[in-house]
């Protein structure tokens, strides 16, 4: 039985039902499949690497063949059991490029096996392994996924690397046909001499370094092969979003975007999106190591939520990328709990401040209270508008500011951050600004004028905003962004915003329970763990931070497959949030010239995407 709401069809059977009603898991096999990849291919490297055992009983058959075919066979057993630990991974994520070359691949190396270590069993092995990849072939399906040239280079230095630790084994692998006693230079030069097909300074007996040096020039051919292979191959880059995609997003936040203060960020040019049949909802996303990564809630009408949500899961399926969606809200948790039969664990929460609420009277406001009037002694005023009334020279001011006051070299954020300032469409965000003259020079303004820091918000609905930006100028005071802040919360009225989302608190109710009276041991220890990653991710520092504005906290969760996945959409996460970058060095960049920060500040990245300072004083 089945369920249509506005054009989207959704089954009334729960998943986990479904899923039994259908049969075993299909991803058992490519699993089982990919291990025994990884192991066989082991078995041929060790058969390419050691002597063969002279007590088999096929050796007397195999002495027939050819002399030259043994130092062969030892080289394509080395080659097919690297290639085959190299595709085992694309194996258990169902690729069919993977099963392509591992079908090719494992006559080869049966056909090694025996021709080398006459064996029957590593060759029966392969063969049955081979059956078993041909009788299951419709479950490796899945697409490639996105790549740039990028990987030819990471692959030559991998494949260059482990060419040389296998070499020095292979040249190793004979101690008792070694002429002399080569010292490990000697070693080391034959090595990488052979890798390139020359022959090096250390010497054999009987024939064993024809076997060496086949073996040594298959590993430098798979490395030279493999990388020459993915630097021509055709590019599939990851999915960005179109002019027309943007068109679509925009008219459903038009409609929708007051349900989720996550919403406009939807609108970043590198996510990908995919929309519901009846074209009323979408999932944004970005693929990231393999795992599809969408943010915050689907975009558009609740209802037809179910719909985007299976386009973005067949999504997933055709390519075997890992499904995660992280900072959802717990309505949307629902949804796609329910809908997709995956698991939500509660990542944090995030402040949200009501405008009508909030007053910097009482004790509970008394350090923000001083703080901003202590800056606004100092000089320091403030100007709130929305960005589409910013004149091209201000505005070109205020993205250049932005972009030299950023703290690293990677323009972080992800799920919370938009990566632009005054785009066509993005006239409705506010900005707001603190400027300082200096009274004894009027005229001596700085490069960016008399600016001296900014936050940027974007659009939650037509009655709120969401904290997008913040970046100052190193040698303002401190304090800039609760100035800022409370400048903006109360500008806001006169701009219709009755809410405003600030920043996302990881893990914000344990460090809140665990410091309190009574706190069990397991939550203090929690606590701790999380207090000793704030040195570097600033987990404890951001909930303060958003504490100081007498927040309310609305939880945000992650959803994933399974919990074996969570580091690995950890990972992914930092990766797309620009914690963690994986780009090759570029020890010739130019670096922008920067200011030591103040004694009193310290580097946190609010909503977890972004560099900017937020004071603790």
């Amino acid at each position: 039985m089945s369920v249509t709401v506005d054009g989207d069809k959704t089954s009334s059977v729960p998943v986990r039902v479904r899923r039994i009603l259908s049969g075993p898991a299909p991803e058992k096999v490519p699993s089982l499949v990919g291990t025994a990849c990884t192991l066989i291919g082991l078995v041929d490297i060790a058969a390419g690497v050691f002597p063969r055992f002279r007590a088999s009983r096929v050796h007397a058959l195999a002495e027939v063949l050819p002399g030259t075919l043994g130092p062969l066979s030892a080289a394509v057993s080395l080659s097919a059991g690297v290639l085959l630990l190299l595709l085992a991974h694309g194996l258990k994520r169902h690729k069919r490029r993977a099963w392509r070359a591992v079908v090719l691949l494992l006559p080869l190396g049966a056909a090694a096996q025996f021709v080398w270590r006459h064996s029957i069993l590593g060759s029966l092995l392969s063969l049955g392994l081979l059956a078993l990849l041909l009788r299951h072939r419709d479950q490796f399906a899945a697409l490639p996924d996105p790549r740039s040239r990028w990987r030819a280079l990471a692959n030559f230095v991998v494949m260059g690397a482990g060419s040389l630790a296998l070499g020095l084994v292979v040249v190793s692998a004979h101690p008792r046909r070694v002429v002399g006693d080569p010292s490990l230079t000697d070693r080391l030069e034959h090595v990488l001499l052979g890798l390139f097909g020359v022959e090096g300074p250390v010497a054999y007996t009987h024939g064993v370094d024809w076997t060496v040096g086949y073996s040594l020039g298959a590993l430098g051919m798979l490395t030279a092969l493999t990388t020459l292979y993915l630097a021509l191959r055709p590019e599939h880059p990851a999915a960005r979003l179109t002019t027309d995609d943007e068109t679509r997003l925009r008219a459903l936040l038009e409609r929708h975007g007051d349900r989720d203060s996550l919403g406009h960020f939807a609108l970043r040019h590198d996510k990908g999106v995919v929309f519901s049949p009846s074209g009323k909802a979408a999932v944004c996303y970005r693929v990231v190591s393999g795992v599809m990564l969408a943010s915050g809630d689907p975009i558009g009408d609740v209802e037809a939520w179910p719909g985007a949500i299976e386009r973005f899961m067949d999504e997933a399926r055709a390519h075997s990328w890992t499904p995660a969606v992280m900072g959802c809200s717990e309505t949307g948790g629902q949804v796609w709990t329910r809908e997709t039969g995956l698991d939500a664990l509660e990542l944090g929460d995030e402040a949200v401040i009501d405008v009508d609420a909030f007053s910097l009277s009482g004790r509970a406001m008394r350090n923000v209270r001083q703080m901003v009037k202590r800056i606004e002694r100092n000089g320091y005023t403030t100007r709130v508008r929305r960005v589409r009334d910013l004149d091209d020279t201000e505005l070109a001011l205020v993205r250049r500011a932005a972009a030299d006051w950023r703290g690293t070299d990677t323009e972080r954020g992800f799920s919370m951050a938009l990566g632009r300032i005054g785009a066509p469409g993005d006239g409705d965000a506010v900005i707001a600004t603190a400027h300082l003259t200096d009274p004894d020079d009027p005229g001596a303004d700085g490069p960016y004028g008399d600016l001296k820091a900014m936050i940027h918000f974007v659009p939650w609905g037509p009655d709120g905003m969401s904290l997008e930006l913040m970046r100052r100028d190193r040698s303002a005071d401190p304090g800039m962004n609760e100035l800022l802040i409370v400048a903006a919360l109360q500008a806001a009225p006169a701009l219709g915003i009755r809410r405003v989302s600030l920043n996302f608190a990881m893990f914000r109710s344990t460090l809140a329970r665990g410091e309190r009276i009574g706190a069990g041991p397991v939550l203090r220890l929690w606590r701790g763990l999380l207090l000793f990653l704030s040195r570097w991710f600033q987990i404890e520092s951001l909930y303060k931070f958003n504490a100081k504005f007498q927040p309310r906290w609305e939880p945000r969760f992650v959803v994933y497959r399974a919990g074996r996945d969570l580091p690995r959409i950890g990972l992914a996460a930092m990766q797309a949030e620009g914690f963690l970058t994986l780009a090759l060095p570029r020890p010739f960049a130019r670096r922008r010239p920067t200011r030591a920060p103040r004694p009193c500040a310290h580097v946190v990245p609010p909503r977890g995407s972004r560099d900017h300072e937020v004071s603790t004083a």
